[in-house]
């Protein structure tokens, strides 16, 4: 009697933990939907708790991860999908939460992780699919940080296939350097035609990262790359399908700047973890 009894008591509180969670998930669905129909540029949004993390280091308050879906007034056809992570407890919400102790924002313990199905062939860029070690790269090729990371790493990465595969990314930062938008398109639609080292040589383009003119930046990119591409080969099929993968592996895992390192599927905040691989 004794025991079906916990069993009850077990279930319930379960219960009860799960419409908790519900209720408090359709609170911030609800507030969010409010808050971002705040803003005038926006025709329609859709926002949907996808998860909710338990936050070890505050006692009641969870992390909700939010799939956003909106569609611009101006721009009516185009969806924009966004994921991000608020904090509740289910009175009081908040975009940032930090532990005051170690100065760490709690989103970066609740991110998604690296999963292998991101790990696609056509981003392999160096090594073996087998190696040991497993590193993903997400950048943009005019983003001054990237510079001083990418060529130095893939330079040296390059020299153990056994022990590195490495897997490139393209994420283009629009509002800082509208130049890079067409410049990833052009190293997709090279490396499609069977160029190699595209993403090695892409860091050597000179280009101002503010231009906007396409036929500027692809004349750059071909003197770079030894490559002729012309503007029609930047709109193929298979060259939107590659950008569109990138962009939706970084929007899964979150990805907000560059460059972003994973090191066997962990973000590597130091981006040096590889030189200390054995």
């Amino acid at each position: 009697m004794m025991s079906l009894m916990l069993k009850l008591l077990s279930t319930t509180l379960l219960l009860s933990s799960f419409l908790y969670a519900s209720s408090v998930s359709d609170k911030v669905e609800d507030f969010l939907d409010d808050k971002f129909m705040g803003n005038s540029r926006l025709k329609s949004v859709d926002v949907k708790v996808t998860d909710v993390v338990p936050l070890k280091k505050l006692k009641g308050w969870d992390a909700y991860i939010i799939d956003i879906k909106a569609y611009l007034k101006n721009r009516p056809k185009n969806l924009i999908k966004q994921r991000m992570i608020w904090f509740s407890n289910g009175n009081v919400i908040t975009k940032e939460l930090i532990d005051m102790e170690s100065g760490e924002s709690l989103t970066e313990l609740v991110k998604p992780h690296f999963q292998d199905k991101y790990y696609i062939k056509e981003n392999l860029i160096l090594g073996n699919a087998n190696a040991k070690h497993k590193i993903a790269i997400f950048s943009d090729p005019l983003c001054p940080f990237c510079k001083g990371f990418v060529p130095d790493a893939l330079k040296y990465m390059k020299k153990y296939p056994n022990k590195f595969a490495v897997y490139y990314y393209h994420f283009p930062l629009e509002r800082l350097h509208p130049a890079s938008v067409t410049l990833v398109k052009a190293a997709a639609a090279a490396e499609l035609k069977g160029y190699k080292n595209v993403v090695e040589k892409l860091y050597t383009v000179h280009i101002n990262p503010r231009e906007r003119n396409v036929k500027k930046i692809l004349a750059a990119f071909n003197k770079a790359e030894g490559t002729k591409l012309t503007p029609n080969d930047l709109q193929a099929l298979a060259v939107k399908k590659q950008l569109k993968s990138d962009l939706e592996t970084a929007n899964a895992l979150m990805v907000a700047g560059t460059p972003t390192v994973y090191f066997d599927g962990k973000v590597d905040k130091t981006r040096k973890k590889y030189l200390k691989a054995k």
